[in-house]
């Protein structure tokens, strides 16, 4: 993949402003180079009237935002040249629906920072790399190493998407196979995102120390009450004071906050499970 395919026009070198950066135009760079590692970058003054590649946060251009017209999202919020390349990239390297959700959390705020001057944490953090103005020091060499800094935030905010992804896909999965109610995941992956947009009220994993657990699963992303909790009694007990109160021989321990049990054995969460919608009835 590189960046001719996506961009009607050369990207064999790529132009951005020279002088004092900030998080557009360093987060722009290192998407780019995300794409493209061996992607040429050049910082100037002024495009060229001849240029015909691509630039970006200078030249009044499509990715550029400085010029009176620059372009606004539906939701009103104005686009910073970070913003304008991921309309183009985003889609392909994380899919429509979380290129549209990384927009929303992680861009726009980023654009908003630097459109209104709002303070943003990883704009602060970028700003930090430029030179101090008696340092001396190369404002070139210092917006390649912001660059980097920013590249590898990406790098792992993309980790993080696409294993969310492959998880979805593994308790999509599973929803599928499970009565609808209580989904027992063939291994424990993040299953939030899929599960709370089911009718599903209780997920049931391996659990990293042995065993299993059951987990009620929050009424939305936004609100996360659960569907159901375990039973009041069950709350904060353990063992043989857990196992005698619910009857069942295999737990071993209820949150208090209600919201989890342990069990020793997969048959044993999901009876928990199974007693705890009886009970609700």
């Amino acid at each position: 993949m590189t960046l001719t395919d996506f961009f009607p026009i050369r990207t064999d070198k790529v132009l951005t402003h020279g002088g004092k950066f900030h998080s557009d135009d360093v987060f722009g760079a290192a998407l780019l180079r995300i794409v493209q590692p061996d992607v040429s970058i050049h910082r100037v003054f002024a495009v060229p009237e001849d240029f015909d590649g691509l630039a970006f946060d200078i030249g009044h251009g499509a990715f550029d935002h400085h010029q009176p017209d620059a372009r606004v999202r539906e939701n009103g919020e104005k686009y910073a040249a970070f913003g304008l390349l991921w309309e183009v990239l985003g889609a392909q390297l994380l899919g429509e629906e979380d290129a549209a959700s990384f927009d929303a959390h992680f861009i726009q705020p980023l654009d908003r920072s630097d459109n209104t001057g709002e303070p943003h944490p990883l704009a602060d953090a970028v700003d930090a790399f430029n030179p101090t103005w008696d340092s001396g020091d190369d404002r070139d060499e210092a917006f390649f190493r912001a660059v980097d800094f920013a590249q590898g935030i990406l790098e792992r905010e993309f980790a993080r998407i696409r294993a969310r992804q492959r998880a979805d896909e593994l308790v999509r999965a599973d929803l599928a196979a499970s009565d609808g109610v209580v989904v027992v995941l063939s291994q424990y992956a993040p299953w939030t995102h899929v599960l709370i947009q089911s009718e599903a009220l209780f997920a049931v994993y391996p659990s990293i120390r042995g065993g299993y657990n059951a987990q009620v699963i929050p009424i939305s992303a936004e609100d996360r009450t659960a569907r159901m909790d375990f039973p009041a009694e069950w709350a904060g007990k353990v063992d043989a004071e857990l196992k005698q109160i619910s009857g069942i021989s295999d737990l071993r321990f209820c949150h208090v906050g209600r919201f989890l049990i342990a069990s020793e054995t997969l048959e044993g969460a999901v009876a928990a499970c199974r007693q705890t919608i009886a009970q609700a009835k």
